[in-house]
């Protein structure tokens, strides 16, 4: 059934049937809203180039910048090379950006050693106006007068080299054995063929963020009117078109030693040359093999017509009215779902260290940013991917004995806190996706995470299970001797601990497997154990006026002490909150907001702190006084927990203060790091106007930045309506009066999963002044300790 409804789907996107009724409202390019610029700027780290949904073929212009962890920063800096993988969003070191082409109109004095090899050497400017980039599609005019633009395929980028007129030039294309953060290590190889030019090789690179290191392989091929007048390598400064093939080491000095290959023509008659290189993580002939079948004709406008109908369809679930809305209001949206498919990549086939029939994704990067909107948002817009991710998951437990935090390269990526594969698999579990996935093995998996401890929880798993169990909570100073890793974080640790409890107990529950549902569940409130009820909080010397906090606590049950507002938005101490041995014990954030951390019962949490008023004051002290960042993604819940104190009108003020002010359509218009499209799925789920509440079946309602809304589920072929009657494009209207579902009056302020895939409508009645709507106890989302969640555990989760 779920086979034919798919097949149905398909269909429908390609008559272009887009919305429910047909309506002409909807009918319009969405393309011409998707900016890939958004984020190249000012950290955001955006990957801006040319790619397919989840394609591991990236192609784009690296600069020389401090923010080039995406490969292309719009901000002024030079370009080193055009490479062909990237990941998008990451901050840390650079990522990826493997083997770039580099191209001269001519060498000086018609001399090989007139051209100039060394990355840090030939770096050059651009022309600012020139740039472009739209899905599947990036280019930009050099210096020197040579136009380039590019495309790409799944495995494969195809570039377009277009150089000035200029009947004695003799243009030289150069492939360096290097990627962006110069991590090449030693024996790094290239093999020139002097008959056809193919350049083909590989070298070892380590990842920007994790542990290891990994191979990756290479095939370029070009095609131009003009005959191939010599080939050859460079070493250093220098090259030679009398040998072919080259093994190279890194050197002793931190900057791998320069070298590759470069191919030399003849001027040709219409100034273009092309180079398609393919990329494998197999071979080079896997890499030859891949893009001789993906672009075997050099055909660009083919190419990158296939992309944007790739991408067109992607996009096809969601459409928004655009009465009366600002064009960049458009734009801001769409590019954010556009940045949810830029990374995971699609590794399907790629993979050499296990042999499997599963799906292969890598560039998780990292879940603890993207279980909290990314995922939750691609499993109502693109749910068959997110079947396919997690069944990658699944396999990767299954072969390397853990479900990864954080991934890429094939490597093991770092973890920053609790276990959060879990939250993901419970999510999509939940939601009831089933399409290839074991749920059994996926049960599994994340039971280990609770019951064992791996030897380096630095990369994977949870440290700290002995007091875990013993003790209830992680001590700061912990004793540790199974397991290792940084020893901190035991604040932030032990609540998303208690959340990775919390889904694995409502997975249990869905299982049938009653006795792990009410231990996972009884853990799942280990982090009341770390509230300090007669804690308090000063700012600038001043008492906050706020009594009660988390605090670390040590293995003999004493306190500790850690300022609640260390390591906020506003400490300018100098505090260290991250993967440090001399960090705090909170990551990338303060105990102020880490407060809020408790999703999956915020009845007991708000009951701590002094009720539903108080509760109200600390939220808005935590957003009026700036102590939360809303670039990072522990702010996200934040913005829209009022739901759970009965103001859902103060949530839809929260994230109109928000977006636009600090998402805005420019390249220095995100806050942060995209985190592989996290912030993009934050911007995208609240204009929707129903943000989740990650690992349980819950959406928080607020009105759509649009006069109506229509998303059709790829899995059922339903379409659910979010439609509103005195929308204001001001956003004056904000707060939601009353609503109906399917005609019917409802008054909670969340609904479920099934909104989705049986196409209910909502509509909601928008004024400018707070109301009584969704403010009752009855209307407020469950918590585990609430009446509302012990009726849905009665009722189970089920699987479609």
């Amino acid at each position: 059934m779920m086979l034919f409804r798919r097949l149905l789907w398909t269909a429908a996107v390609a008559r272009g049937v887009f919305a429910a009724e047909n309506s002409s409202v909807y009918d319009y390019d969405v393309l011409q809203y998707v900016d890939p610029l958004i984020g190249s700027s000012n950290g955001g780290n955006v990957f801006a180039g040319a790619s397919v949904p989840y394609g591991m073929a990236k192609a784009v212009a690296d600069t020389d910048s401090e923010n080039n962890q995406g490969g292309f920063a719009f901000d002024g800096s030079k370009i080193t090379g055009f490479s062909n993988m990237h990941d998008s969003g990451t901050g840390g070191s650079p990522s990826l950006g493997n083997f770039a082409l580099f191209p001269y109109t001519k060498c000086n004095n018609d001399d090989l050693d007139g051209c100039v090899y060394p990355k840090k050497a030939r770096k050059i400017g651009y022309d600012s106006n020139s740039v472009k980039a739209t899905p599947g599609y990036f280019g930009l005019a050099m210096n020197s007068g040579v136009q380039v633009d590019m495309t790409a395929s799944h495995h494969t980028s195809l570039f377009r080299f277009r150089f000035p007129t200029d009947n004695a030039s003799s243009p030289l294309i150069l492939l360096d054995l290097t990627d962006l953060s110069d991590s090449r290590q030693d024996n790094a190889s290239v093999s020139v063929n002097a008959t056809t030019g193919r350049m083909i090789g590989n070298a070892r690179f380590l990842p920007s963020f994790g542990s290891g290191s990994y191979n990756l392989y290479f095939c370029a091929d070009f095609r131009s009117s003009a005959k191939v007048r010599d080939s050859g390598i460079f070493v250093d400064s220098r090259a030679s078109n009398e040998v072919q093939d080259l093994k190279i080491s890194r050197s002793i000095n931190g900057y791998p030693l320069p070298g590759g290959g470069f191919i030399r023509f003849h001027s040709p008659p219409d100034n273009t040359i092309l180079a398609r290189v393919g990329v494998s993580f197999i071979s080079s002939e896997q890499a030859c093999s891949s893009a001789e079948s993906e672009i075997p004709g050099f055909d660009f406008n083919s190419t990158h017509s296939t992309a944007v109908k790739l991408w067109t369809e992607k996009l096809a679930p969601i459409r928004v009215s655009r009465e009366g809305v600002n064009s960049s209001m458009l734009t801001n949206f769409y590019s954010g779902i556009y940045r949810t498919m830029i990374s995971p990549q699609d590794y399907t086939g790629e993979n050499p260290l296990w042999n499997s029939t599963e799906p292969y994704f890598d560039s998780f990067y990292c879940l603890w940013d993207s279980f909290r909107s990314q995922f939750p948002f691609l499993t109502i817009f693109d749910p068959s991917s997110v079947a396919r991710m997690i069944r990658s998951l699944i396999d990767t437990q299954r072969h390397l004995g853990w479900l990864p935090d954080c991934r890429m390269s094939l490597c093991k990526g770092f973890t920053q806190g609790g276990s959060n594969a879990d939250n993901i698999l419970a999510d999509a579990y939940l939601k009831g996706l089933s399409d290839g996935i074991d749920w059994d093995a996926g049960y599994r998996a994340v039971q280990k995470d609770s019951e064992e401890e791996p030897y380096d929880w630095s990369n994977e798993g949870r440290g700290g299970l002995v007091s875990w169990k013993k003790l209830n909570y992680i001590p700061v100073q912990d004793f540790d001797y199974q397991g290792f890793g940084t020893m901190t974080r035991s604040i932030s640790r032990t609540l998303e601990y208690s959340y990775n409890e919390f889904v694995i107990s409502q997975m249990a529950l869905g299982l049938n497997k009653t006795s792990d549902f009410e231990k996972y569940r009884n853990r799942s409130g280990y982090w009341q154990n770390l509230w300090k009820a007669d804690q308090t909080s000063f700012l600038n010397a001043v008492n906050t006026g706020f009594t009660g906090f988390f605090q670390p606590k040590y293995l003999n049950g004493t306190w500790g002490f850690q300022d609640p507002l260390m390591c906020s938005n506003i400490d300018n101490s100098g505090s260290i909150c991250s993967l440090q041995n001399t960090a705090g014990e909170t990551f990338e954030s303060s105990i102020w907001e880490y407060q809020f951390f408790v999703p999956h019962d915020m009845t007991t949490l708000i009951t701590l702190l002094g009720g539903p008023s108080q509760f109200v004051k600390r939220l808005d002290y935590l957003h009026d006084n700036n102590i939360t960042y809303i670039g990072n993604e522990p702010a996200f819940l934040t913005v829209f927990q009022y739901h759970y104190a009965g103001r859902p009108a103060k949530s839809a003020q929260r994230s109109h203060f928000y977006i636009p002010r600090f998402f805005q359509t420019t390249p220095d218009g995100l806050p942060g790091n995209d985190d592989s499209g996290a912030m993009g799925s934050f911007v995208a789920m609240s204009m929707m106007g129903l943000f989740p509440n990650p690992g349980q079946n819950v959406y928080l309602i607020m009105p759509p930045f649009f006069e109506s809304i229509s998303i059709t589920s790829p899995l059922t072929g339903r379409t659910a309506t979010v439609r509103t009657e005195n929308f204001d494009p001001t956003y004056q209207n904000i707060s939601i009066q009353s609503a109906t579902l399917n005609g019917e009056p409802y008054h909670k302020n969340w609904i479920d999963h099934d909104f989705f895939t049986e196409g209910k409508e909502l509509v909601l009645v928008l004024g400018p002044n707070e109301s009584q709507w969704g403010t009752n106890n009855e209307d407020l989302p469950p918590s585990v300790s609430s009446k509302a969640a012990r009726s849905a555990e009665l009722k189970g989760p089920g699987l479609s």
